[in-house]
């Protein structure tokens, strides 16, 4: 009767392995502190100096460094204050009356009067609450035949888009990887694009993370084939 020798333990970890995983389980224990700190810092020097100066100039430079760390804080507070205020005050009668009149000065200055509608046009563009910018979650043929990219419907085409061509259509915005903010805009016949199950959120952890980050699907009953081209409201 043979015996199998025995399986030799791992070795304990080497002292400078177990100070290497403590120093990294310190680093991420306090990465949220560091990012509240940084973020706290930029808000002081990029509003709160600013601003700082023009409350109180007159007595900053008078201060010390901890009287400074201060002022900025509170003049950060008062910018962050008069905003709201401004917030409030454009869903009264009075103003909005003034807000659409230092609106239409913006708007006569040259340059000035270009950068100004065109920042407002994309502001209101998503801050619009009665229709979301993405509705859905659809797969598209590109950039060739065979090969799929991960796209979002923005909008049922409208206008020459629609004349144009002899399909209905739809625009989808296909975003790159890992940089969600560019990407391109595809007219597509409404026919040919796939509609996904999972949500805007998901689908934006898919493409953020690179296809890593997988969202969990259940398979549809035989009664609905996930094939099925898409249909807008």
């Amino acid at each position: 009767m043979t015996t199998e020798p025995p399986i030799p333990a791992d070795p304990p970890p080497s002292r400078l392995r177990e100070l290497r995983n403590a120093f990294f389980t310190g680093l991420v224990l306090l990465a949220p502190l560091g990012v509240c700190v940084f973020v706290i810092n930029f808000l002081l020097t990029s509003i709160g100096d600013p601003s700082s100066k023009i409350f109180f100039g007159w007595i900053k430079t008078q201060l010390p460094l901890p009287g400074i760390y201060f002022i900025n804080l509170v003049s950060m507070l008062i910018v962050v204050a008069l905003i709201t205020a401004l917030g409030y005050a454009s869903h009264y009668l009075l103003g909005k009356w003034l807000f659409r009149h230092a609106e239409n000065i913006m708007l006569r200055v040259p340059f000035v009067g270009l950068v100004y509608r065109t920042t407002k046009q994309i502001v209101d563009t998503f801050r619009s609450q009665q229709k979301a910018v993405f509705q859905k979650v659809v797969l598209i043929e590109f950039p060739r035949r065979g090969c799929y990219g991960i796209g979002f419907i923005t909008s049922t085409a409208a206008g020459e888009l629609q004349f144009r061509t002899e399909k209905k259509v739809v625009n989808v915005f296909i975003p790159t990887t890992p940089n969600p903010t560019s990407g391109f805009l595809i007219v597509c016949p409404a026919d040919e694009v796939i509609e996904l199950d999972m949500t805007i959120g998901d689908g934006m952890k898919l493409i953020i993370s690179g296809g890593a980050v997988v969202p969990p699907f259940t398979p549809p009953t035989p009664e609905k084939s996930f094939t099925a081209p898409v249909t807008l409201p």
